[in-house]
């Protein structure tokens, strides 16, 4: 699969999970807690594919991305933090919808950019091939990824 395809489609899987949290009734505090653990799943193993293997080849392929890339990488930086605060966060805490309605924000802040501003550029610069292979590398790098936010490299920048 292509990378970026491959990078669009988990950004659906986390809409989804954020739509379905946003509808989840307010009581139900154990859906919640459910769906948040399977953010924080998704998030980390996303942003480990990112930096790991589709952020080196965008600033490769296409250097202008730089800053974009950069800038990424800080907004990953806050999204693992509040991950790792999330998975300790019992789901009747006051605080938790709150937590979570700021990373939704964060994330698709984060999701809009990368897809309007800079992938369009990674396309171009890149082409069909390489962004196959670069999507095989991805899914491959998935297997690697940690189980906690904290372990992925940009939550220590």
């Amino acid at each position: 699969m292509d990378g970026i395809v491959l990078l669009r489609e988990d950004h659906k899987t986390v809409e989804k999970l954020f739509k379905e949290f946003e509808r989840a009734d307010d009581h139900d505090r154990t859906k919640k807690g459910e769906i948040a653990e399977q953010v924080i799943r998704e998030l980390t193993t996303h942003a480990w594919i990112e930096e790991q293997v589709f952020y080196p080849a965008a600033r490769e392929a296409a250097p202008d991305t730089t800053d974009h890339v950069l800038e990424s990488v800080e907004e990953h930086h806050v999204v693992l933090w509040m991950l790792a605060e999330l998975t300790g966060l019992d789901p009747s805490d006051e605080r938790f919808d709150a937590k979570m309605t700021v990373l939704m924000e964060n994330v698709r802040h984060h999701v809009e950019e990368e897809e309007q501003d800079w992938f369009p550029d990674v396309r171009k610069a890149m082409g069909r091939n390489r962004l196959r292979e670069l999507g095989d590398r991805m899914e491959a790098a998935r297997y690697e990824a940690p189980l906690g936010p904290l372990d992925v490299p940009s939550a220590d920048s």
